[in-house]
């Protein structure tokens, strides 16, 4: 049976995608429309990880000289892995851009805002401009579940919060909630949201909890396309030990058992595709929403023998240019490596293509699919550029929640150079990352006239961005004792 459905499953997808063309200029914000997907008999799963808070530099399939991640590397053995993919550099940003394939500026997610925590903003369900992927893929017939950490709803004022933004089933932590202290674990007693209702899991360590459950709902909907979303805890502080080592002490210790345990996880997952047979028709994107946890709390690795800071919350590359690895047996090229350009952005047209679907006509998004490059139809991707911006916390007004700045800073590059774009929408830095990777050059520094060329294309980029982001777009609601003060964010 597994043989008759590997070969079945590889002679679907010999078919060739039929993709139209995007209708995506040089300064994106028009409605793109993909060729429809050849209708087949079989559609494939799709599963996401994104680990919580991790660089290129803690995993050994990118480079790293201080830890082995066997079976993420096998994951990149086996598929295709990019050199040149963008998350946003911190968590909310990153995690609305890639639900609904929306940059920042656009969906008012520019900067960080924890919903729990600090109430008011929160990712409305009812506004289109919030639109998931996971309400798309669900009008294609996939079973959608999501299980880890979500932080942009209230499951408090919320309940349902994750079945109107598209998902059947659940299990996530549910974000710090202010007044409620058992919610602050995510690991060690985990205090989880399923669709009874949030709960503490004695004795229960966070990340079993996430991976058992999806492993579940894989189980009960495996004859079914599904559509799975992993945004672990992991490996996000505060760094624990974790029951494999269970006596490291130091902070860097904890977090290198963290971060192999996150592996660990991506390992369960992958066998458990195989036991369900199921493993040849599910297509696994592993990534992870920013860089490492930097700056006096964080942490420092070496790859490639070139010392690399934790850069979370920041725009050089450490922080932005994110893992990501593709992986399907018999559908995705084995043992790729592409310096495609790709963001977090494409995830949802990338998801609707392999689905079968297409782009909802007067649906606005700023990515492209790369369903064609990742199935081995071509060799490169149709990004000319890629963006990321975001980082630090939003203000709250009188007229609620904002971006920290009007315009706020973000960078855009190419395969070959990176421009740094100021809250004056001025383009301030320019390296040649072919060159100068670790970005020690700023080149305007020097003859900026040599480069003028160069500039001129991102300069275009640049002048078609509005002068002034989105924000967050919300219904205002009854207020709680927990949320946010005007008085107490400057």
């Amino acid at each position: 049976m597994k043989k008759f459905i590997r070969c079945l499953i590889s002679d679907i997808f010999l078919l060739r995608i039929q993709i139209s063309t995007l209708l995506l200029c040089v300064c994106f914000g028009v409605s793109v429309q993909l060729g429809a997907v050849e209708k087949i008999s079989v559609k494939p799963n799709i599963l996401f990880i994104m680990v919580d808070d991790l660089g290129k530099e803690w995993l050994s399939c990118y480079g790293s000289d201080v830890i082995k991640t066997p079976n993420i590397d096998n994951l990149a053995a086996e598929g295709m892995t990019f050199n040149n993919a963008y998350s946003m550099p911190s968590c909310t940003s990153s995690r609305t851009t890639l639900l609904t394939g929306k940059y920042p500026w656009r969906n008012g997610y520019v900067n960080h805002w924890d919903v729990p925590r600090w109430g008011v903003a929160y990712f409305d369900w009812k506004k289109k401009e919030n639109t998931t992927f996971a309400r798309l893929m669900k009008n294609l017939g996939y079973a959608t579940y999501a299980a880890g950490k979500w932080q942009i709803n209230d499951f408090r004022v919320e309940p349902q919060a994750m079945k109107k933004h598209g998902f059947d089933d659940w299990a996530m932590w549910t974000g710090s909630e202010t007044g409620n202290e058992p919610s602050e674990t995510r690991f060690y007693d985990a205090y989880v949201n399923t669709p009874e209702g949030s709960k503490t899991y004695a004795g229960k360590f966070g990340p079993d909890i996430y991976t058992d459950s999806l492993i579940n709902f894989m189980g009960k909907h495996k004859k079914e396309p599904m559509c799975l979303y992993y945004p672990m805890a992991l490996v996000h502080r505060p760094w624990v030990t974790t029951p494999d080592e269970p006596r490291v002490k130091s902070r860097l210790d904890r977090h290198k058992a963290m971060v192999r345990y996150a592996d660990k996880m991506v390992g369960k997952l992958i066998k458990s595709l195989e036991d369900l047979e199921i493993r040849d028709r599910t297509i696994v994107i592993f990534t992870t929403d920013n860089g490492t946890t930097g700056g006096r709390v964080g942490f420092t690795a070496t790859r490639n023998g070139v010392t690399v800071p934790g850069a979370k919350g920041e725009l050089n590359e450490a922080g932005v240019c994110t893992p990501f690895i593709v992986n399907c047996p018999g559908m995705v090229p084995e043992g790729v490596e592409t310096d495609a350009l790709t963001d977090f952005s494409d995830i949802l047209p990338t998801f609707l293509e392999l689905g079968g679907g297409e782009i909802p006509k007067g649906f606005v998004t700023d990515g492209v699919s790369i369903a064609s490059l990742i199935l081995g139809e071509e060799k490169g991707a149709k990004r000319k550029w890629i963006m990321s911006l975001g980082g630090g916390a939003g203000r709250l007004t009188k007229d609620g929640v904002r971006g920290s700045e009007v315009f706020g800073e973000r960078v855009i590059r190419d395969k070959h150079y990176k421009v740094w774009v100021s809250t004056k929408k001025n383009i301030v830095r320019l390296y040649d990352l072919q060159r100068d990777p670790w970005e020690k050059v700023n080149l305007l520094e020097g003859n900026p006239k040599e480069y003028k060329k160069v500039l001129q294309k991102f300069q275009a980029v640049v002048r078609a961005l509005p002068n002034k982001d989105a924000y967050p777009i919300y219904e205002k609601r009854a207020a709680n004792k927990w949320d946010m003060k005007l008085s107490s964010r400057k």
